[in-house]
């Protein structure tokens, strides 16, 4: 992929994803922290784009962004005066003032779901993790517009993207990108971390989606801290998801196990169906 010092093959590249896009974005994550300059430069600028790509495989429709709705003006919002304007001139004919519930005004619907991701950022994070845990974050960003949190964590939890601040989806992908594996596995305070971020969304449907292997090893039960939030979500490796499939039983979360990068998208969309 890469034919001479500072330069990567986009069309190797292309034809590598469609063969075996696991290996190929694990090889290029590692290409990233290459010596030639030229080369990191490179792959740092296509792979944010290729995990968007894969991101987008079989999303639905975006349902996080707040749209408006026309409702009678007596519950607030702006004057729709295009809607209103039969009610006027009814009320005209009559000669009165037209009511303020025979007006119509435009308000901001509720946002129907708002994401918190959280990444298992302990360990040893190796490329094929940081790929699913890009994709992943990708595929939040994409399902809930504005309405997306992204949270890392091994001994503590570190918010990489707060709810409700502006990112572009680039930028939050390649922070993830950027993550190594270390520390131990503290589940319960990056639970209870999400639960502070979704606290300050107004989406009617608030849920955290973990992706992680779910062993923790800080000797604390991160049931009680699943069991607060109001929707848990696990995304676990497919080779060792024993350990989040005893957390799902406990604590009433829905499983999904992840075999490759490109289960990642449709699993996220399966988990968020309308319910």
């Amino acid at each position: 992929m890469s034919p001479d010092v500072g330069e990567l093959d986009e069309e190797a590249v292309a034809d590598a994803m469609a063969e075996d896009a696991d290996q190929t974005m694990a090889t290029l994550i590692a290409m990233s922290h290459a010596t030639d300059e030229g080369l990191r430069a490179a792959v740092r600028r296509i792979v944010p784009r290729l995990v968007l790509e894969q991101a987008r495989r079989g999303a639905p429709k975006v349902r996080g962004i707040t749209r408006r709705r026309v409702v009678p003006a007596d519950r607030g919002g702006d004057l729709d005066v295009e809607a209103s304007l039969d009610a006027v001139v009814a009320a005209r004919a009559e000669r009165r003032v037209p009511a303020l519930d025979e007006l119509r005004s435009q308000v901001w619907a509720r946002p129907e779901v708002a994401l918190c991701l959280v990444v298992d950022a302990s360990g040893s994070m190796n490329g094929s993790r940081l790929a699913t845990a890009a994709v992943a974050a990708a595929a939040c960003l994409l399902r809930a517009r504005g309405q997306t949190a992204v949270i890392s964590f091994a001994s503590r939890p570190a918010v990489l993207k707060k709810m409700g601040v502006t990112a572009t989806d680039a930028r939050v992908v390649d922070a993830v990108l950027r993550l190594r594996g270390h520390g131990v596995t503290a589940v319960s305070a990056a639970l209870e971390s999400a639960r502070r971020e979704l606290a300050t969304a107004d989406a009617a449907r608030r849920v955290v989606l973990l992706l992680s292997d779910c062993r923790h090893t800080d000797d604390i039960d991160p049931v009680p801290a699943l069991r607060a939030l109001d929707e848990v979500l696990i995304l676990a490796p497919a080779q060792d998801n024993e350990a989040a499939l005893a957390l799902g039983r406990a604590g009433g979360a829905a499983v999904a196990s992840i075999e490759s990068i490109s289960d990642v998208a449709p699993a996220v969309s399966r988990l968020l169906a309308p319910r």
